[in-house]
């Protein structure tokens, strides 16, 4: 009980440094981004910042509720991928939590944010100084980035359900890729097989000795 609080305490440690360094990442990006465009191709933005939390949604979600068994028989076929798929949903909680909560999260908050950018550029070239029909704009099109956000992420959650075996499949692919090609390597599961057999025959040794 005790290591497994304390190894959620430096997963929790670890996962709130990389948020908040890619939050300040993606907010810095996306700001001088907007900053140079106008509001059209601002709300494009909006709307790719909506579709990438949508996205990663997904994942998560089908990571969770992916099982191991489809993926043990495409491991003993040699499926390409199928290992990498087993240590996804062994690790569905990490896995879930960075692309739910995570990237999931920053791109919700930096959407919020590009949209307040936007509706600023929209009433600057309206030219209109009145106070109601700002906020008239802001807030129409802040409620449409929020419907189009819970919308989508309740769409890909139905989705990410019924296909959570092929979406799961699909990621162990692609860190089968990068671990081939680009020698990236998500999973090291060699080394705790490795500790695990140590550890087995250091327990075979120890009986051994006491039954000598």
């Amino acid at each position: 009980m005790k290591y497994s609080l304390r190894h959620s305490m430096k997963w929790s440690i670890f996962i709130s440094v990389v948020t908040f360094l890619l939050a300040s990442l993606f907010t810095v990006t996306s700001t001088s981004v907007l900053e140079g465009v106008s509001w059209g191709v601002g709300m494009i933005i909006v709307l790719v910042l909506v579709l990438i939390g949508v996205f990663f949604d997904i994942l998560g979600l089908a990571a969770a509720a992916a099982s191991e068994a489809p993926f043990h028989g495409m491991a003993s076929e040699r499926v390409r991928g199928s290992k990498h798929s087993i240590y996804i949903v062994r690790n569905a909680d990490r896995f879930s939590n960075f692309c739910n909560d995570v990237v999931g999260d920053i791109s919700g908050v930096i959407s919020g944010a590009a949209s307040a950018v936007v509706v600023i550029k929209l009433m600057g070239n309206i030219g209109s100084s009145s106070q109601a029909l700002s906020i008239a704009v802001s807030v129409v099109f802040t409620a449409l980035v929020s419907a189009l956000t819970v919308g989508g992420k309740a769409m890909g959650k139905s989705f990410a359900i019924h296909y959570s075996t092929d979406i799961v499949l699909m990621i162990g692919k692609l860190f089968y890729y990068l671990e081939r090609h680009l020698k990236i390597r998500f999973f090291n599961p060699k080394k705790r097989k490795r500790k695990s057999l140590n550890g087995k025959r250091g327990n075979k040794r120890a009986r051994t000795s006491e039954s000598a």
